[in-house]
């Protein structure tokens, strides 16, 4: 919902005016790219400028007017960059897990630069009156792949051992701290397991979660790291049953069972028995009493969703006022597959929004201008 050059439009400022204004405790803002080279697509919003600061400020402050919260999400988009202008910047020469990208492996100076750029962010983040940082090391970006033997595969400081793939979030998580005030809230995004076999698991990223927390890290949010498929972090059709799929006008789903809730509770259950931290679970939470049994049950402190908020923007008054049950989003994801064609939005409600998609889907529109899944030279 960016403008061409990253900055906030009043679009974006009167989503998130909606979501402060329906009791909303804590908005953790669509990751802002830190650096030109760490712009993930169009649309995506920058903080690599001082000239975005008007435009994140008056969204701040408009958070904070109604009694909500809001952290700054700083990253990189790395070698997962879709956009056909950006040189990509990656740890090794490793084509990206999820596009295919061909890349080639950072300089020692490039790295340095990357590392820069999330601390002039933070810097930037205070300025603009949030308050926090949240740190996007997760979900096959750059922190990602420097944490993953899959993507990194140096043999120098910065790879070719556990300890060396920790420096580099290690030492953005140090930059960001000397940019903002003492005491200032930072947490962290961590990708704790690739989805890709043979990848990142626990046995490594449970000691770098200490690390984290011993380096300053207020919270740890669970996530997926390097990634397959966009569903690997944002899976489909959670909790959706017989009579939701036909509400929803979903045939295919009808006679398949629904897809499994708090897909990302494992993780969370194992980084709880490993550091004493915040733990912020992410991932398919769908029902009111998984909400509650999430935090009952000691497994997190906190719980987020995102894209039940797309469609339901008051969700949160509505629990608070006694809505029990599952919410209304079924994760068909067709959000996510109009990213770089159009703004967000639920694609289900109202219905005329199946038709505007099907029509624009029938003409093309979805056709990959991006890069989705090969190389640039295959679209």
């Amino acid at each position: 919902m960016a403008d061409e050059h990253g900055a906030v439009t009043p679009g974006l400022i009167a989503l998130h005016q909606t979501l402060a204004g329906a009791d909303v405790g804590l908005i953790i803002f669509g990751h802002l790219f830190c650096h030109p080279r760490g712009r993930y697509g169009p649309g995506h919003v920058g903080i690599h400028d001082d000239a975005m600061l008007p435009g994140l400020a008056a969204l701040a402050h408009e958070v904070r007017t109604r009694g909500a919260r809001i952290f700054a999400q700083l990253t990189h988009a790395g070698s997962q960059s879709r956009l056909a202008a950006v040189d990509p910047l990656a740890p090794s020469p490793v084509p990206n897990a999820l596009t295919g990208r061909p890349v080639s492996g950072a300089s020692e100076d490039e790295i340095g630069e990357a590392i820069a750029s999330f601390g002039a962010g933070a810097r930037r983040a205070v300025e603009a009156g949030f308050d926090g940082v949240h740190i996007h090391a997760a979900n096959g970006y750059l922190i990602s792949e420097f944490s993953s033997p899959l993507a990194n595969r140096r043999t120098d400081r910065w790879g070719g051992s556990a300890e060396n793939r920790d420096r580099f979030v290690l030492e953005v998580l140090r930059a960001v701290r000397r940019a903002v005030p003492a005491g200032f809230p930072v947490s962290v995004k961590l990708g704790l397991a690739d989805a890709v076999p043979g990848g990142l698991d626990l046995d490594e990223t449970l000691p770098r979660a200490r690390r984290l927390v011993e380096a300053g890290a207020d919270a740890i949010e669970v996530s997926v790291n390097v990634m397959a498929r966009p569903a690997d972090s944002a899976r489909t059709y959670v909790a959706v049953d017989r009579r939701r799929a036909i509400m929803d006008l979903l045939p295919h789903r009808v006679l398949a069972g629904p897809v499994a809730e708090a897909y990302n509770a494992p993780l969370a259950r194992a980084l709880r028995g490993a550091v004493d931290t915040r733990i912020i679970l992410v991932g398919g939470l769908r029902t009111t009493a998984t909400l509650s049994r999430v935090i009952e049950s000691g497994d997190a402190d906190f719980v987020a969703m995102a894209r039940p908020f797309i469609r339901e923007p008051d969700i949160v008054r509505q629990i608070a006022n006694g809505r029990t049950g599952r919410v209304d989003c079924t994760s068909c994801n067709l959000c996510l597959a109009h990213g770089g064609h159009h703004t967000l939005r639920c694609w289900r409600t109202p219905r005329r929004h199946l038709l505007d998609h099907a029509f624009y889907r029938l003409k093309g529109g979805l056709r990959p201008t991006l890069f989705r899944g090969h190389p640039p030279d295959q679209d």
